[in-house]
């Protein structure tokens, strides 16, 4: 792509930004700090001022915890306290610290519904001073997702979105269209392969479903390390590599 036609397409965005009244270009992005993922999202990063919605690539518990890790990771990334809603207590305190995210630095707030995950969500990304504002449902209805997004683009924090499924029947509600401005599905792969007797690096593949004046994108990844950052393995360039080491019998 020439530097030119790089420049009218920066621009068509920041109007078509201006038009739709969002505030997401004025207050920058969170960059991932690897080439390949940052230049697939508009701005170079995950915007600050929306919502962001993350989901475990199965119905598993597993790959719902690799989501809620990789949103640690981001989240530890960003400035001030953090905001955690959810209905279920079931953090991993050691978990978060290895993500890069200190528990000391996270607010949990703990509701029956989630109804009330979505309300103490919308409130905490209207107070403003927040790093992040996290909230784990099982369903995101698009008047709730606009209500935070709308909300976040006002006050410029970051909101972040993490589908847990209690149940199989339950992952199928993810396909419904939301107002995040980007969507993920994150998948555990087999750990990075040692030299050695070992368990390496936990790796992740991680999919871009979903963003606005942006196309979807899939990445082999690191998992978050302690200072948050994920880490690109060279091989995620070569998808039939992918399919071929991720086949259901691979382990690391």
């Amino acid at each position: 792509m020439t530097a030119a036609r790089e420049w009218v397409i920066s621009d068509l965005r920041e109007r078509i930004a201006s038009l739709e009244g969002g505030t997401v270009r004025k207050r920058g992005c969170l960059a991932f700090g690897v080439d390949e993922i940052d230049a697939a999202l508009p701005g170079g990063g995950l915007a600050y001022g929306a919502l962001h919605e993350f989901a475990g690539g199965g119905s598993g518990t597993v790959d719902g915890a690799a989501a809620a890790l990789c949103v640690a990771g981001i989240a530890a990334r960003t400035k001030g306290q953090i905001l955690w809603c959810m209905t279920r207590p079931d953090l991993f305190f050691p978990a978060l610290a290895q993500a890069g995210l200190n528990p000391d630095r996270v607010v949990f707030a703990e509701a029956d519904r989630e109804e009330d995950v979505l309300a103490t969500m919308e409130e905490g990304l209207g107070f403003g001073g927040l790093g992040a504002v996290v909230g784990e449902v099982v369903r995101l209805p698009m008047t709730a997702s606009r209500r935070l997004q709308l909300v976040a683009e006002k006050t410029g924090t970051m909101g972040l979105v993490v589908r847990r499924w209690r149940r199989q029947t339950e992952a199928s509600d993810f396909g419904q269209p939301t107002a995040s401005t980007t969507r993920w599905r994150v998948s555990v792969l087999p750990s990075e392969e040692l030299p050695v007797p070992g368990v390496g690096r936990p790796r992740w593949l991680l999919e871009l479903m979903r963003v606005k004046a942006g196309e979807c994108a899939e990445f082999i990844v690191g998992a978050c390390d302690a200072t948050g950052r994920i880490h690109l393995f060279p091989r995620s360039r070569d998808r039939e590599d992918q399919t071929r080491r991720w086949d259901g019998r691979t382990v690391a």
